[in-house]
């Protein structure tokens, strides 16, 4: 945007080296002067964005040019006169965001409100001019990227632009595209700033838009700017890691080799590849550098093997597999899991016979598509299949989601609605962005939530019921009853129990279990709006409530030894017709298990006598259940009479005191029936407050 462009030449250390091979570069004073000999006539395309056209048919063949045409039309003459820092024509700037884009396979539309991002923002433009040449998804588009008035906002201009750019990328992610082409290129010509400046604005680029370019998936993108930031926030390194690089060129590379023997297996076993040799760019041969200490000619460049099908991909993999020497702990499967931002690809390290290691990325050509470009490749989110966006291919199009709301982007849209303080968003934007992998959890009712990885049953809980999760005492993970801190792994399936009492609200310590920004947000609203409180007071230290019946015994099991005392196992409470076995305890008395039960591998380790133990003809059983609830008045009395109303008796009862507002009861029970067991239970859980019941 109009963000102080300088010359390219003025840091020419950081220039050739962090170009991708075979990119088009602008040569921005052959751009000036095509801009500066105005408009073309009205039947050929200007000058001045031949490339553009260019490298747009590249991608698309069929696209509709007249609309650029327009686009720059307007957007030279609104800028007509403006220059930027380097003395060059203003127009070179949206142009060179333009092209970046085309080269990455944007659709017309987004080239569109390229040209047109700065003209609302730093002409006379307006909106309404816009929308009414060029349509409501440009004009959408390009108030997107138009920064807030500074004169309005003050110090908050900055976050307050950020947010509006984010709230709108919900909407459409090609306002956040253009954004990110937008940074690159003033990345790119940052060199005539003051050091101060430069620094500023590479920071906020390190911590807001390369995790932003990360989870969006355009890696071109990100790469670059990675590699821009280093070289201004960290010289020492940058010039460390260039050294690297300079020595390692003149060099023999192992990788060429080791990439022609990979095609010659390829071709052996009849899979159609692309095989290449991929240089890592700068903050990637630091990364590496750090891990391995020296480094070895093959760890400077990755084997990228491009096929046409997915089950090629594997096919590729296990050749790989059985004519190298595989490093087992390098292999990723990104194509059955895809990472959060659409990446997809299989990773994997082979060693060869001289001792190198190379490490080797397969996938499909529509995949390569996909991770150099991410959201960018998928063009318009809204075109279906059936009817693509004028001028998109036909490729992929079964394979296109909408990627504008995964969700990272809906919990970052949520939250950010209740941060109004700018400074709260601004600093809990870049702690949300540090997180750098995602977990998906499953709900009991089916649905599926995006947490970040760490994330705790306290941040499902408010990802789930927003500030109904005030009043959550508990979850169970993977049908198991655990505490709200514990944490999450990919794949868990959580199902969070809720107080019934309104007035429930969350305690202090939740703060520190809590890793999602909306979870954090909302307790500390709460806490703030009752400082007398945090949350349910906690319960006052009591004896348990016992309630015991006269009989025992060993209900109707009967064992084979005479005059014996049977005692039926309080551990698995065994009823009719679960499969039993006795065992001789001390005094002569035998104990009845279910023969899963755990007492029964140690009665028999510690050389017990089994007893033979079958059931009598009578029906009437006698069992101990759990009953899990909340804790409300008059509970223990609508229990029992559940169970008086289904006819059966109560040997004992006792109830432990309330912790956290749950409350769990234990019950002896005598049926006449073993049958009416399930019923029984059915009508404990129909008690208003009960959320579990089982046997002990």
């Amino acid at each position: 945007m109009s963000a102080e462009a300088t010359n390219p030449e003025a840091r020419p250390e950081a220039r050739p080296e962090l170009r991708r091979r075979g990119r088009t570069r602008l040569d921005l004073r052959r751009l000036g002067r095509a801009a500066l000999l105005g408009p073309a006539s009205r039947d050929r395309l200007p000058d001045a964005i031949g490339h553009v056209a260019e490298a747009h048919r590249a991608h698309h063949p069929d696209a509709d040019l007249s609309v650029l045409r327009r686009a720059y039309l307007l957007a030279e003459t609104s800028h007509r006169g403006q220059m930027r820092k380097s003395g060059e024509p203003y127009i070179t700037h949206p142009l060179a965001v333009t092209l970046i884009l085309a080269e990455l396979g944007a659709e017309t539309t987004t080239l569109t409100a390229s040209l047109l991002h700065d003209t609302v923002e730093d002409t006379e433009v307006t909106l309404d001019q816009v929308r009414e040449e060029f349509g409501d998804e440009v004009c959408f588009i390009v108030d997107g990227v138009t920064k807030v008035e500074k004169i309005d906002y003050g110090a908050a201009a900055e976050p307050e632009t950020f947010r509006k750019m984010l709230v709108a990328t919900g909407n459409d992610v090609r306002v956040m595209s253009i954004k990110l082409a937008d940074r690159l290129h003033n990345m790119r010509t940052l060199g005539v700033m003051r050091p101060e400046k430069q620094a500023r604005i590479a920071k906020v680029t390190r911590d807001v838009l390369i995790p932003l370019a990360e989870r969006l998936g355009v890696q071109a993108l990100k790469t670059e700017l990675e590699d821009l930031v280093f070289a201004i926030l960290h010289p020492e390194e940058y010039e460390h890691t260039r050294a690297l690089i300079a020595a390692h060129a003149g060099e023999r590379d192992p990788l060429p080799a080791i990439a022609e023997s990979v095609r010659g297996v390829l071709r052996d076993s009849g899979i159609a590849a692309e095989v290449m040799v991929r240089p890592r760019h700068f903050v990637s041969v630091h990364r590496i550098a750090l891990k391995r200490g020296e480094l070895r000619g093959s760890d400077f460049g990755r084997i990228l093997v491009l096929v046409g099908e997915n089950a090629d991909c594997y096919g590729v993999l296990g050749e790989l597999h059985t004519c190298f020497t595989p490093v087992v702990s390098e292999f990723k499967d990104f194509i059955a899991a895809p990472k959060f931002n659409l990446y997809q690809s299989l990773h994997t390290a082979v060693a060869t016979p001289e001792g190198y290691v190379a490490e080797v990325i397969v996938r499909t050509r529509q995949m390569h598509r996909v991770a150099e470009a991410g959201v960018v490749a998928l063009g318009n989110p809204y075109a279906t299949a059936a009817a693509p966006a004028a001028g998109e291919g036909a490729e992929g199009d079964e394979e296109r989601v909408d990627p504008t709301r995964p969700g990272w982007l809906s919990r970052l849209l949520d939250w950010q609605q209740s941060a109004p303080d700018p400074d709260t968003f601004w600093n809990v934007l870049r702690s949300e962005l540090a997180q750098d992998r995602e977990i998906t959890v499953f709900r009991a009712d089916g649905g599926t939530l995006g947490l970040p990885a760490g994330a705790t049953c306290v941040d499902a809980a408010y990802a789930q019921y927003g500030d109904a999760a005030h009043g959550c005492i508990g979850a169970r993970v993977n049908g198991r009853l655990t505490s709200l801190s514990s944490p999450l792994s990919d794949g868990d399936t959580v199902q969070l129990l809720l107080a019934h009492d309104a007035s429930s609200g969350p305690a202090a310590d939740w703060l520190e279990h809590a890793r999602t920004p909306a979870a954090r947000i909302a307790i500390s609203t709460w806490l703030e709006a009752h400082p007398d409180g945090a949350g349910p007071a906690a319960a006052v230290p009591r004896a348990p409530l016992s309630v015991i019946g006269a009989r025992g015994g060993g209900g109707n099991a009967v064992v084979d030894l005479p005059d014996a005392t049977v005692r039926l196992a309080g551990c698995c409470t065994p009823v009719p017709p679960d499969a039993v076995a006795g065992f001789v305890v001390r005094g002569g008395a035998v104990t009845v298990h279910r023969i899963h039960c755990t007492t029964v591998a140690q009665m028999r380790a510690v050389g017990r006598t089994s007893v033979a133990v079958h059931w009598r003809a009578t029906a009437d059983c006698r069992v101990t259940l759990l009953a899990e609830s909340f804790g409300r008045p008059h509970l223990l009395a609508d229990l029992t009479e559940a169970i008086a109303r289904e006819g059966v008796e109560v040997v004992s009862a006792t109830v432990e005191p309330p912790v956290e507002q749950r409350v769990r009861h234990t019950y002896t029970l005598q049926l006449p029936d073993a049958t009416g067991l399930p019923a029984l239970m059915r009508a404990m859980r129909e008690v208003p407050g009960v959320y579990d019941v089982s046997r002990a």
